[in-house]
């Protein structure tokens, strides 16, 4: 028997191309980054840090349910990421949960020079 998450992983270029659509609020990024928030973000990107995710994740959901897609990210999106995407689903919703496969550190290496997809980049705390 397999564990299968309830989740799918989103790449970097998907993202990018959702996120570069401000036309319409198709996906929310959901940034679970703790004090490594600080040096960059993808862009409309909500922090909603790790250590107190839990006590938040019914607040985030009444106020994204209208959103078809919401992506979880975290430094390399390995454990604090999904283990947000878990928990935030409601069973009966049709709202769509994803992961950033490689996370912010691996956007911010394709786009960082991107203000359309990056905002307030600080190379000082990424390489």
């Amino acid at each position: 028997m397999s564990f299968t998450p309830p989740f799918k992983y989103i790449s970097a270029p998907e993202l990018a191309e959702l996120v570069k659509k401000t036309d319409t609020k198709e996906v929310q990024v959901i940034d679970v980054r703790d004090e490594d928030f600080t040096g960059g973000n993808i862009k409309g990107a909500v922090n909603s840090p790790s250590e107190n995710f839990t006590q938040k994740v019914t607040e985030l959901v009444k106020e994204y349910n209208e959103v078809p897609k919401v992506v979880f990210h975290c430094a390399l999106s390995q454990v604090r990421g999904p283990k947000a995407a878990r928990k935030e689903l409601d069973p009966d919703s049709k709202q769509e949960v994803l992961v950033l496969r490689d996370g912010f550190t691996g956007f911010q290496q394709l786009y960082r020079d991107d203000p359309a997809l990056v905002e307030q980049f600080n190379k000082m705390y990424h390489d």
